[in-house]
């Protein structure tokens, strides 16, 4: 029984020690506090301080609440800032790239489209080569040759005439020769002889030159036009000479 007594006794008085001692641990933490806050002048205020406790006023809670604040805000605002720069920065570079984008876009489309103009124009005047090859009319270098394109010009010019006209006159007074000149008749003794393949002399071939053709009496296709279109003046036709004329 006397032990059952002595135990709680001392277990009260461990305790209450034990309070003491964390107690008086606190005490000399706030002195010690106070004491680095305290200046060297004051030493002799240091053991009444050493025994008052540490105590914040609302004001300086407020103030160190504030600051806190004040700093989570500066933080935010910056982060705010460095996101939206960056989000700009974003939106320019992609704006720069879409730019660079339709700028090679369009030159590419320009550039097809010149390809596609340059082909159709060489196409084109492949076309119209070979409809000028097709439309150009050859003619042989004979009589018939020249009769041809004689009466091709006479008709473009509105000189009537017929291939049996002009060939029959050439015949009766060249042989088809267009070289043939008269030395003998009135029109040599006059100085103007009768030349080519219907015997024109100079005056008459000057006055009827049919634009388009050679300058020359000899040329046989000048010859001939320069002779039907002087017959249609005067007899309405080559086809109406049937002799001298």
């Amino acid at each position: 029984m006397p032990k059952n007594t002595a135990t709680p006794g001392h277990s009260r008085t461990s305790a209450r020690t034990r309070r003491l001692a964390i107690a008086g641990a606190a005490t000399l933490a706030s002195a010690a506090l106070a004491f680095t806050l305290v200046p060297g002048s004051a030493q002799t205020t240091s053991e009444a301080a050493s025994a008052a406790p540490v105590v914040f006023s609302q004001d300086q809670v407020k103030d160190v609440k504030a600051s806190v604040t004040d700093q989570l805000a500066g933080a935010t605002v910056q982060a705010e800032a460095a996101a939206a720069k960056k989000k700009a920065a974003d939106v320019a570079a992609a704006k720069k790239a879409a730019v660079k984008k339709a700028a090679a876009k369009k030159k590419a489309a320009e550039k097809a489209a010149k390809e596609r103009a340059a082909k159709a124009a060489a196409s084109r005047s492949a076309k119209r080569a070979a409809i000028k090859k097709a439309a150009t009319k050859t003619y042989a270098n004979n009589l018939d040759g020249w009769i041809k394109e004689s009466l091709d010009i006479m008709k473009s010019k509105g000189i009537p005439g017929s291939y049996n006209g002009l060939y029959r006159n050439i015949m009766r007074e060249s042989s088809g020769n267009p070289n043939a000149i008269n030395n003998w008749d009135v029109n040599a003794i006059n100085g103007t002889p009768s030349i080519g393949l219907l015997q024109v002399i100079k005056p008459t071939f000057d006055a009827y030159h049919v634009s388009g053709t050679v300058h020359s009496q000899y040329d046989p296709v000048a010859n001939i036009t320069a002779a039907a279109n002087y017959a249609a003046d005067k007899y309405g036709s080559i086809d109406n000479v049937n002799g001298a004329y």
